[in-house]
């Protein structure tokens, strides 16, 4: 494999968005010859439920696996800090200097659709690299 160029950065949560972002960050790694740097962030900090972490771990596990199997360079981070995953991924792909973040959006209804998610809404006013949110299906 050649150089690898700057790193992609996507924010994963175990839900479709979640994977239709991982998708397409995929893709793009694939496409520019990037490491991916893969973000799993939850607020709940020292208060989260150990059984829900060990959920969380298991499907970075399967995420990691994905990855492999695609070729794709990649790292994993699992962020429990009691920020918010904005903030988590916007300091991550400014320590990384990131070319890109990837994230999914939900489908939401008409009245829905006049508010963005305040996660999506943050890091799409606020990062300093471009920004690529995604739909799921």
């Amino acid at each position: 494999m050649g150089s690898i160029g700057s790193p992609i950065v996507v924010g994963y949560v175990d839900t479709p968005e979640g994977r239709a972002a991982l998708d397409r960050a995929i893709v793009e790694a694939q496409q520019r010859s990037a490491r991916l740097v893969v973000i799993s962030s939850q607020k709940g900090g020292a208060a989260s439920n150990a059984d829900t972490l060990a959920e969380i771990d298991a499907s970075l596990g399967e995420v990691q696996a994905l990855l492999h199997q695609a070729g794709v360079e990649h790292e994993v981070r699992q962020l429990v800090r009691g920020s918010e995953p904005a903030t988590d991924l916007i300091a991550v792909a400014e320590e990384v200097d990131a070319d890109l973040i990837v994230i999914g959006l939900r489908r939401r209804s008409p009245v829905g659709k006049l508010i963005l998610g305040s996660n999506a809404q943050s890091v799409l006013l606020e990062a300093s690299c471009p920004v690529l949110a995604v739909k799921s299906s």
